[in-house]
């Protein structure tokens, strides 16, 4: 049995899009101007834009109920910061320099914001919000837009795209990639729920949809040509035009391999990739993947 995602792309107004109405209104208009230069308060209203969304009182995306909000506006407020900008010389304080528009350098912690960020060459850039007791490990990168939530951990060489949503107390193992979806501004960008797992060298991409309490193993991709399937329910996942491919809570999904069937392929005995849920998380996967709190 196939079945398709239901998580869909839910563009109405939500929470985020009334929290600051004038200035959603202001953003909308200067992205409509063709000259964004031209307006004497742009770079002003982008900076107020920016505080916001680093506080996390705005987002990209947000849930509401089971489903999850695109705030277009928002990303529209990301492209606006990088037509205003212009590249300029940084440096971390450190002795290392960057080249990067002005609009979004990367972001300084204090004692304060509750955040350990590990020394060892991470970033962290201006425009993402970072939540208290998260754990930071060198080196890892967290790109404008994205929500990272209290108690989640990212370990060393781990990407957070561009406006992805990460939930509470997840892992993000050594390597693993979540890609941003900050274009088309109507698409949802990735999601990771809570008290997910995601293993070693695993790669989310394209506006996946990972629910929660999933366990991705090491070296599992997910992106929306990627069919995933269910032994344990006998059930296909794709994605859909309307809505992302999305794993489901508790799930247990490890890289797998399908047989081509026809052609040359057939002949040659060739398989394709794909991610294969195993189980659904019981006592005993808790057991295996619990961290220590002392860790975090």
């Amino acid at each position: 049995m196939e079945k398709q995602s239901s998580a869909g792309i839910d563009n109405q107004p939500s929470a985020s899009d009334h929290f600051m109405p004038s200035l959603e209104a202001s953003i909308e208009r200067l992205s409509a101007l063709s000259e964004i230069g031209r307006d004497p308060e742009a770079r002003k209203i982008f900076l107020q834009f920016r505080d916001a969304l680093t506080q996390g009182k705005i987002r990209a995306a947000e849930k509401s109920g089971r489903r999850w909000t695109v705030n277009a506006w928002v990303k529209q407020g990301i492209l606006l910061g990088f037509r205003l900008g212009e590249l300029s010389e940084m440096s971390d304080g450190h002795g290392l320099s960057f080249i990067d528009k002005d609009t979004f350098p990367a972001r300084r912690f204090a004692v304060r914001d509750r955040v350990r960020l590990v020394p060892g060459g991470s970033s962290v850039r201006l425009g993402a919000y970072v939540a208290p007791s998260v754990v930071c490990m060198p080196p890892m990168f967290i790109n404008v837009g994205a929500y990272v939530d209290e108690g989640t951990m990212i370990d060393s060489h781990a990407l957070v795209g561009s406006c992805a949503q990460v939930g509470k107390r997840v892992h993000l193992s050594a390597g693993a990639q979540v890609g941003g979806v900050l274009e088309p501004i109507n698409a949802l960008p990735v999601v990771i729920e809570d008290d997910v797992l995601v293993g070693g060298n695993c790669g989310i991409y394209e506006g996946t949809l990972v629910r929660a309490r999933a366990v991705l193993g090491a070296g599992t991709i997910l992106t929306r040509s990627t069919p995933l399937y269910d032994t344990v329910r006998d059930e296909i996942y794709r994605a859909t035009a309307e809505a992302p491919l999305e794993v489901p809570e508790n799930a247990v999904v490890v890289p797998g391999a399908r047989a081509v069937s026809k052609g040359k392929a057939a002949d040659w005995n060739l398989s394709l990739y794909t991610p294969v849920i195993v189980k659904y998380r019981d006592e005993k996967t808790d057991r295996r993947i619990e961290l220590e709190d002392f860790l975090r």
